[in-house]
């Protein structure tokens, strides 16, 4: 298992980690066998926002002797009432909520708090007004829950939310439809089959501005709907039109700015460990690139994906990080100093390109990676 570091928490996250939505299958018995399966494979990250009582104190059991070796992401502001679901703000609820879900699941504090399903501007203000921020400080403050986090599929908000330093991880729904959308209030715009009507172009300049703001700003982003609920694997339910892989799913979202783990949904041990595989496969079984080329009425013309099939630079460039630094450093007053250092920890700069244009050649999405490296040279000054 690989691991990456969440943000500027210090958690150092495997990059596979799990969501939720299997731990209720089979009366609740497959959280033991998906956390047996986790353990052995090296996952220690998982998502929490299941409301529902029965399944916290099935988590809560499947942790027991091994709480220490799972970092726990659960949600704030997810309440059970009267038999259902509930997502609440109202700080009684929240508190009560929080009180029962902590008993539940076992535990003196959370590794992440997430603030709960956030898609409005009028809902994150709420937030920030109406007491629950103040109530997740308060959590924190007294070691309840060690970093604050937020939920969200809309960039705007999310945007609003990382802009104002808040929070300190982002929950975000990343795949490579999704991110064509532009922002909404309403997330069934995402699956609606008249957002893919027409042809679409490019990634979303709000996504990609979150990404890397994200990025530059130490917000570690955990991501769900990875497989778009499993459509992006069944070419006949997919909004592009064609099926991808599980591998290609995960490596196009660990390859986004700010990304640390991508919390899998797996309803059997099977599931899971199809996800777990994408930790053996090779660079051509996660390779997305060519893929992405064969989806109808969507054109990525023009945008660095980071899909590396540039490579081999002669000059041993890293284009891809080179490309990712550089956008990182665009239209900032001055080059953030993170950015600048992992930038000089490169083994090859942008300066040392001779422009021969060979890797233009490779591109599948006709970038021009020479202009690229020029700006790069110009903004990093080597």
């Amino acid at each position: 298992m690989n691991y990456r570091v969440l943000g500027s928490t210090g958690l150092k996250v495997s990059e596979i980690g799990m969501g939720c939505e299997g731990f209720s299958e089979n009366d609740c018995r497959m959280a033991q066998e998906l956390f047996d399966v986790a353990e052995k494979a090296g996952i220690n990250y998982f998502d929490l926002y299941a409301a529902n009582p029965a399944v916290r104190k099935a988590v809560g059991e499947a942790l027991v002797g091994r709480r220490e070796k799972f970092l726990i992401q659960s949600h704030i502001c997810s309440v059970w009432q009267n038999g259902q679901y509930k997502r609440t703000r109202k700080l009684d609820e929240v508190k009560t909520g929080f009180a029962e879900m902590m008993e539940l699941l076992r535990t003196d504090y959370l590794d992440v708090g997430m603030i709960h399903y956030c898609d409005a501007l009028a809902d994150w203000e709420e937030i920030v007004t109406g007491g629950v921020l103040d109530f997740a400080r308060e959590l924190k403050t007294a070691g309840r829950i060690r970093h604050i986090g937020l939920s969200s599929h809309n960039p705007q908000v999310a945007l609003k939310a990382v802009e104002s330093g808040a929070i300190e991880v982002l929950m975000f729904s990343v795949n490579p439809c999704y991110d064509l959308q532009p922002a909404s209030e309403d997330v069934e715009k995402l699956w609606a089959a008249k957002s893919y009507a027409g042809t679409l172009t490019n990634m979303d300049p709000e996504r990609q501005r979150l990404y890397e703001t994200c990025q530059r700003q130490g917000v570690g982003i955990t991501v769900m709907k990875c497989f778009g609920g499993g459509d992006l694997l069944d070419a006949k339910l997919s909004p592009a039109g064609a099926a991808l892989t599980v591998n290609q799913c995960i490596h196009y979202a660990l390859s986004r700015p700010a990304v640390a783990v991508v919390l899998a949904g797996a309803h059997s041990p099977r599931q899971l460990n199809e996800s777990l595989a994408y930790e053996h496969a090779t660079a051509e079984e996660k390779d997305y690139a060519l893929a992405f080329q064969s989806f109808p009425k969507i054109n990525w013309t023009g945008h660095c994906m980071y899909c590396s099939h540039c490579a081999p630079c002669p000059q041993k460039i890293d284009v891809a990080y080179v490309t990712k630094f550089l956008n990182l450093a665009l239209h900032q007053a001055a080059v953030p100093e993170t950015v600048r250092e992992h930038y000089a920890l490169l083994s090859h700069h942008a300066g040392e390109c001779v422009q021969c244009g060979v890797c233009e050649t490779r591109c599948p999405f006709g970038v021009e990676i020479r202009q690229n490296m020029r700006k790069a040279q110009e903004i990093f000054g080597y």
